[in-house]
């Protein structure tokens, strides 16, 4: 196959200040076989005004409206009327390095189909980068150059929206945009882990992820934590649950009590262990708090971690691997 077409799904709102770039970022591209299916969300600024502008200049730049409501929406109606061989998103905020579609084609054509490309990033912001977005971007990195994503994608999104590409077939076995379940871009990477899309290791910065205060992560309900958590649990009951084994949840902090909770809805018995004196002993949504050292009474077991602290990781992490039990089989992270 040569030069095959990339659909480039561009959907916006409200983003004239930030539109520019992030298209001229595609017209500079050294790999020039693409289209852009740009999508206007309702916007309320002068944003179409901007897309309106290059489309008129390059045909290969396609300006149309959402026709619902939202950004699944819009994605939804940006590849109804895409024509790419491979399908690849853009968010209207953030800036491609230049030889972003050259390197993912040519990973793609190269592994074939049943695999997603990915490219590692590189925050910026005109106000400097948090401590926790760059903690984000160097954990996200390490696991692209090595192309093992998914052995933490219980922790958070391991698949940056703005920078992915597969096949198309790919792309519709894995259900597209079809859901309505938010945050759109994790449930999708769950999605390519459920449907086994290989991750090809990348060692290059491939998107430049624009950060600042009205940015829709920030800003917008569905990219709240507790959204997060309710993905998190759906795919691991749906995906990696074993009712065979006795399912330990550890920690009662906030992200503890939802899991919980959410389990108690759905009838799903499990221990709940926790290292807070405080806490221990006492009837959370009546289950008993458990010490730790409960689970060496408790055979074969399957754990939900919700412990944040970094240092209680590595101690868990060190207690599994002297009982010889494995990642994202025996135990999971999910934070």
């Amino acid at each position: 196959m040569k030069n095959p077409l990339v659909s480039i799904l561009v959907p916006y709102k409200n983003t004239e200040a930030y539109l520019p770039a992030c298209i001229s970022s595609i017209l500079e591209q050294t790999y020039d076989q693409w289209e852009v299916i740009a999508v206007n969300d309702h916007s309320t600024d002068n944003s179409p005004e901007v897309v309106a502008e290059f489309s008129k200049k390059d045909h290969r730049i396609t300006h149309i409206n959402n026709q619902g409501k939202g950004i699944i929406a819009a994605l939804r109606t940006g590849f109804a009327h895409s024509k790419g061989h491979f399908i690849t998103r853009m968010d209207s905020d953030d800036i491609m390095a230049p030889h972003r579609l050259d390197h993912m084609v040519n990973a793609l054509l190269e592994h074939g189909t049943g695999h997603v490309a990915v490219g590692q990033v590189s925050y910026f912001s005109d106000r400097g980068i948090s401590n926790g977005y760059d903690r984000y971007e160097k954990w996200l990195n390490k696991l692209t150059a090595q192309g093992t994503n998914y052995s933490e994608i219980y922790k958070e999104c391991v698949i940056p929206s703005p920078c992915w590409m597969t096949y198309r077939e790919d792309f519709i076995k894995c259900g597209g945009f079809t859901p309505d379940r938010y945050p759109e871009d994790y449930d999708l990477t769950f999605r390519f882990y459920e449907n086994h899309l290989k991750i090809i290791p990348c060692d290059q910065v491939l998107l430049l992820w624009r950060d600042y205060d009205t940015r829709t992560s920030r800003t917008s309900e569905h990219y709240a934590q507790n959204y997060f958590l309710d993905i998190k649990l759906f795919y691991f009951l749906k995906l990696d649950h074993d009712p065979n084994k006795t399912l330990v949840v550890w920690g009662a902090g906030n992200k503890g009590k939802k899991i919980a909770r959410e389990l108690l809805n759905n009838d799903i018995d499990f221990y709940w262990v926790c290292d807070n004196p405080k806490k221990i002993g006492k009837d959370i949504y009546g289950k008993e708090m458990l010490p730790f050292k409960i689970l060496e009474e408790l055979p074969n077991t399957q754990s939900i971690i919700t412990v944040a602290n970094e240092e209680a990781q590595k101690e868990i992490k060190d207690y599994f691997k002297d009982r010889n039990m494995q990642p994202m089989t025996d135990y999971f992270f999910f934070c």
